[in-house]
């Protein structure tokens, strides 16, 4: 066999390689999708378990290391930090954020990282939810999980890290208990300045701001209304709170599908693929008193970049927080921007404290690609020095 001939029947066997493949992932697609989605695989035991909220404590593996998105492996250090790490997951998504695929999952990571990790579910909202508001998640709830994670874990000190509303429920919980054994809190794309800000947040609330006198008539009315509104009748379906989330990244949700055409012989990219748009696709009922509180008492008169927010029939002071704090944004995050993410840095009352930028919009700062290797990273590196010496894992 001639050179040019060999060459063609290896070009041969790989595209029918490569059509067996697509073929293969095409069928799976159709008629086995579950098999692709890889979400929620890490085990974890159940710390708590309330009519709606959840606790979930993930232990230490067995394995040596684990696998990272870039192909790479990270050891996993046997001996833990003293402060345990919480993490707190917004309203309307599921507890697959923190959990995406085993390459990408923030609970794997940060255990291997070396840190006790627990995470708040705040479980599957239903209409007979929809009047839950502020107060009920940042203060009740968010303190009820607190309350078992320092009876499980034996520490009182905690650390807190939340990802957009998470954040904000983080800084409002901080706000009302002004707990001395909150050492930490990390916020990711958390919606603070909402009127001198950038971004679509700030330009709703300013397109109000700018009709002045006839806007506030119109907001006193409004606001009145709303205050007298069944919440239920505010609460978003979930169809709607995922059209929400893809409206920050809109041209990501529609050249997504054309990439798993072009790519569909790749059966890592397919998992990929099936498994984002499953947690794109299902998210969550965003119960109709948190969204009443926000239009009703933190958006008017930009509470929150004033540092006072009213919560239920509690004062968060978030200017009051002495907690270390470590704020990001994403570069690319239209709906928080930086600069709306910014001004937590600048109410709270900590000695220690830092804003940074990172990769990424709203949703890919924290599960894209580059949230590994900048935010991840980062709050490890960040927490390790604040979160006390390390030691051999309880069993």
């Amino acid at each position: 066999m001639n050179k040019l001939a060999k060459v063609a029947l290896d070009q041969g066997l790989a595209l029918n390689q490569r059509v067996a493949e697509m073929a293969n992932n095409g069928i799976d697609w159709v008629f086995k999708h579950d098999t692709l989605i890889k979400s929620g695989r890490t085990w974890f035991e159940l710390v708590h378990d309330g009519d709606l909220m959840a606790v979930r404590y993930y232990e230490l593996p067995e394995d040596d290391h684990i696998e990272l998105v870039d192909g790479s492996r990270m050891p996993i250090q046997r001996d833990q930090y003293a402060v345990p790490l919480v993490l707190v997951p917004p309203l309307g998504v599921t507890t697959e954020t923190f959990d995406l695929m085993p390459q990408r999952s923030l609970v794997r990571y940060m255990v291997a990282a070396g840190f006790k990790v627990y995470l708040i579910d705040w479980g599957k909202p239903k209409k007979e939810h929809a009047h839950l508001g502020l107060k009920d998640y940042s203060y009740t709830m968010l303190g009820t999980a607190l309350e078992k994670i320092r009876k499980h874990a034996g520490s009182r000190e905690v650390s807190l890290m939340g990802w957009c509303m998470g954040g904000l429920l983080c800084l409002l919980h901080q706000g009302q208990m002004l707990d001395p054994h909150v050492r930490n809190i990390i916020t990711v794309a958390s919606p603070i300045d909402l009127e001198s800000g950038s971004g679509m947040l700030a330009g709703l609330n300013g397109a109000a701001q700018a009709l002045d006198g006839p806007a506030q008539m119109v907001h006193k009315y409004v606001t009145l209304r709303l205050n007298t509104l069944d919440p239920a009748r505010m609460s978003l379906p979930p169809w709607m709170t995922t059209l929400v989330f893809k409206m920050t990244d809109p041209v990501g949700s529609v050249t997504t599908y054309w990439d798993l055409v072009t790519r569909l012989w790749d059966r890592e990219f397919v998992e990929s693929h099936s498994t984002t748009s499953a947690y794109l696709n299902n998210m969550l009922m965003y119960p109709g008193g948190v969204l009443k509180d926000m239009a009703t008492k933190v958006a008017p008169n930009n509470q929150l970049a004033k540092g006072k927010v009213e919560v239920g029939d509690n004062v968060a002071q978030i200017d009051a927080i002495e907690s270390n704090l470590l704020a990001f944004a994403g570069r690319t995050d239209h709906l928080v921007p930086a600069d709306v993410a910014a001004r937590s840095v600048e109410i709270v009352a900590s000695k220690d404290k830092e804003f940074r930028v990172a990769p990424g919009g709203h949703m890919g700062v924290i599960i894209g690609s580059k949230a590994q290797s900048a935010v991840w990273a980062e709050t490890a590196q960040w927490l390790g020095s604040r979160s006390g010496p390390q030691g051999p894992a309880q069993q």
